[in-house]
C-alpha cells in the first residue's frame, strides 16, 4: 500500500542509498516517523497503540492535580502556561485542565505538535489550544507547566557498535525486500562516553539527541520563568547498553526494517542520561521513578473506588484499566516519571525518597 505521503518511503531509501552510500540509523528512524505522524491518527483501537490517557481519565486527573499542587505551592503565580509536548488527541490535557480547573489553575494552553492529522482532533476536544512547532514560540514569561507524555521515544536515535576496529555509527542498507544495519566508515569513539568505550565487539551503545535537547531546552525555561515540568516514557533509569528500537503496527510489534513510515518507531528513553542534563541548567531534578508508584502515591488506587462507587456498571472496566497503568508486568514498572522544577519551586508529590 502506498502511503499518503506519495511515493513509498522504502524506495526513496533505495535510491538515496545508490546515490549516496548508507543512511544513518537515524536518519532513517526520523525520516519515517515524520512520514508516519504526518499521514495518520495513530491512536486508538482502530490505530497502532494506545497510550495511558486513553486507557483511563484517571491518568490525566492525577498529572493536573500533580500540577495544581505545585502552581499552588509555588505561590499561584500568573500568568501561568500548560505546555504539552505531542499532545496526542488532546484527552491528557482535557482531564488534567478540569482537574486543575477545581483549584483555581486556569493556564494558558499551549501544544507542540507537528501532525497536521491530529490537530483537527485536539481542536474539539481542547477548545483554545494555541499551537507550536516547537517551544521557541511559546510564551517567554510566566511560569511553564510542562508534560511529555509518551513524547521522547519517538525521537531518532543515534546508535554506534563496538568492531574491532574501534567505534562506528550504526547504518542502513537495503538487503532483498528489508533493510538491515552496517557499521559505517568513520571512528566514533568520542562520542561514547569514555566510561564505556572499552567493551566488547558487537556492543551498541544508544543515545538520543533529540531528547536531550529537548530537556535541555526545558530545563532552560523553567529555570527562567518558573515551573514544574513531567516526562513520562517507557524506558531505563540506569544505563545500559544495546538496541532499544522497535515497532508498532496495528496494536503488534513489527520489523523495524519493513515497510519505514507505515509503522511507528520508538526506542526506549534512557532517563539516566536525562537526569544530569535537566541539572546542568540549575533545575531541580524531583526524581525518576516507576509509573505505577507515582501514581500510587498519587492516590490512583482511591479515585478508582470513588469512580466506581459512582458507576457501578464500569467498575470491572476502572479497575481493570487502573491494574494496566500501575501493574509491574504492564505499564507499573517499564513506564518511568521524571519530574522537573524551577530552582525556587517545591518538590512535588510521588517523588519522595
Amino acid at each position: 500500500m502506498e502511503p499518503a505521503g506519495g511515493e513509498p518511503l522504502a524506495a526513496i531509501f533505495r535510491r538515496l542509498v545508490a546515490n549516496t552510500g548508507p543512511i544513518s540509523l537515524m536518519h532513517y528512524m526520523g525520516e519515517a516517523n515524520a512520514r508516519y505522524y504526518s499521514s495518520r491518527d495513530p491512536l486508538g483501537s482502530a490505530g497502532d497503540f494506545v497510550t495511558a490517557p486513553e486507557i483511563s481519565q484517571m491518568f490525566g486527573e492525577l498529572i493536573g492535580l500533580w500540577l495544581a499542587d505545585m502552581w499552588i505551592n509555588a505561590g499561584r503565580e500568573e500568568p501561568v502556561h500548560y505546555v504539552e509536548l505531542g499532545p496526542g488527541r488532546g484527552t491528557l490535557a482535557s482531564d488534567a485542565l478540569r482537574v486543575a480547573r477545581r483549584y483555581g489553575l486556569t493556564p494558558s494552553i499551549h501544544f507542540v505538535e507537528s501532525s497536521t492529522a491530529l490537530k483537527d482532533v485536539q481542536l474539539a476536544t481542547v477548545p483554545g489550544a494555541q499551537w507550536h512547532h516547537d517551544l521557541s514560540t511559546v510564551p517567554p514569561y510566566g511560569p511553564v507547566l510542562i508534560v511529555a507524555n509518551e513524547f521522547l521515544d519517538a525521537l531518532p536515535v543515534r546508535q554506534l557498535v563496538k568492531t574491532p576496529d574501534g567505534w562506528r555509527e550504526r547504518m542502513v542498507v537495503p538487503d532483498g525486500d528489508r533493510f538491515v544495519c552496517v557499521a559505517g566508515p568513520q571512528p566514533m569513539d568520542p562520542a561514547v562516553p569514555e566510561a564505556r568505550r572499552i567493551a566488547p565487539d558487537g556492543t551498541i551503545y544508544e543515545l538520543c539527541p533529540g531528547a536531550a535537547a529537548t530537556v535541555y531546552e526545558v530545563a532552560g525555561r523553567l529555570k527562567e520563568q518558573g515551573g514544574a515540568a513531567l516526562f513520562i516514557d517507557y524506558g531505563h533509569d540506569a544505563p545500559r547498553d544495546g538496541s532499544t528500537l522497535q515497532a508498532v503496527r496495528a496494536h503488534l510489534k513489527v520489523d523495524p526494517f519493513v515497510g519505514p513510515g507505515e509503522a511507528d518507531l520508538t526506542a526506549h528513553v534512557d532517563f539516566a542520561a536525562l537526569a544530569p542534563i535537566a541539572q546542568s541548567r540549575g533545575v531541580r531534578w524531583l526524581g525518576t521513578v516507576p509509573q505505577g508508584r507515582w501514581l500510587r502515591e498519587l492516590g490512583i488506587e482511591a479515585r478508582a473506588e470513588a469512580l466506581a462507587a459512582t458507576a457501578p456498571e464500569h467498575a470491572a472496566a476502572i479497575h481493570e484499566a487502573k491494574d494496566r497503568l500501575i501493574g509491574e508486568g504492564q505499564m507499573g514498572l517499564l513506564f518511568k516519571v521524571m519530574g522537573l522544577a524551577a530552582p525556587n519551586w517545591p518538590g512535588g508529590a510521588g517523588f519522595a525518597g
